[in-house]
């Protein structure tokens, strides 16, 4: 008997399908007109949004328009042109366009509830491609990391880490944070101390002459270059110049080895950490 049942179910769904297929097949055979015209309305949609795309590109490449900004100015163009192409399509094809965009709109609230977190990150991705608080290059600290700007889409920001990981942030996890904004230039925070017996003048010099010597030292901003603290055994000197974002870790390695080099020649003495210890009444 359950064997009959689903016979009989099998076939009533095959009877179907092959309904289906017979009105599709009428359908095709008797709007093949219709049907190939709006086929050929979206190859020529496809091909016209690309050539006005890269027409409009070009256009914003000579206007010295930044990456982010042009690139979701030609998506735009070229999925307004599609959208247009596809919509005289389906009209030419005899969809009833108006119900269409009408169901679609409905879909369009139920899956934008759904998809509340995505909607979020293009909106802060349009809200930074707008008002520009970071720029491709630029090194910037935000949501607890930091690294050089690589990458801006309308979802997330990628950054180039010092490690030359990659680090990608939503979008939404940067707008309304407090971001530090290094721009294309780091200052570098080094600390060389000095026997309290030393010229002083002379170890600035020194100092001095290191920092202008190395090509990885920004000429300007001038370096920052000082007594900052008095320690237990040693004049501590502080170094703050600026480089580039690309040389902030080579150029603390060369100006510290530099550093050392030109003490030992000029015999200037790096002290270490020491204590005096005494001994009250000790027996004879």
């Amino acid at each position: 008997m359950a064997t009959d049942r689903q016979n009989e179910a099998q076939m009533n769904k095959n009877g179907n399908f092959s309904v289906w297929q017979d009105k599709l097949i009428e359908y095709v055979i008797s709007h093949a007109g219709a049907l190939i015209s709006a086929l050929v309305v979206v190859v020529i949609g496809f091909i016209v949004a690309r050539w006005i795309g890269k027409l409009v590109d070009r256009w914003l490449t000579r206007k010295a328009m930044e990456p982010p900004m042009s690139t979701l100015l030609v998506r735009i163009v070229r999925l307004m042109i599609f959208a247009m192409a596809l919509v005289v399509a389906l009209g030419t094809a005899g969809v009833d366009v108006m119900g269409l965009v009408t169901v679609v709109g409905v879909a369009g609230v139920g899956i934008g509830l759904a998809l509340q977190g995505v909607l979020g990150n293009l909106m802060a991705g349009l809200t930074i491609i707008f008002t520009k608080p970071f720029r491709f290059g630029e090194y910037i600290e935000i949501a607890g990391v930091q690294g050089q700007v690589t990458n801006i889409e309308l979802f997330t920001t990628t950054l180039l880490h010092a490690d030359q990981s990659k680090v990608v942030i939503p979008n939404r996890k940067i707008v309304g944070e407090i971001l530090h904004n290094y721009g294309h230039i780091r200052q570098l925070d080094l600390s060389v101390g000095v026997a309290y017996g030393t010229n002083l003048n002379n170890a600035l010099i020194i100092v001095r002459d290191v920092l202008a010597r190395n090509a990885r030292v920004l000429k300007e901003p001038a370096p920052v270059v000082g007594v900052t603290m008095l320690a237990d055994s040693s004049i501590n000197i502080a170094l703050k110049p600026w480089t580039s974002v690309a040389d902030y870790a080579a150029a603390q390695t060369e100006i510290y080895q530099d550093i050392i080099e030109q003490f030992r020649t000029n015999n200037v003495q790096i002290p270490f950490p020491q204590r005096e210890v005494r001994t009250l009444n000790h027996p004879a």
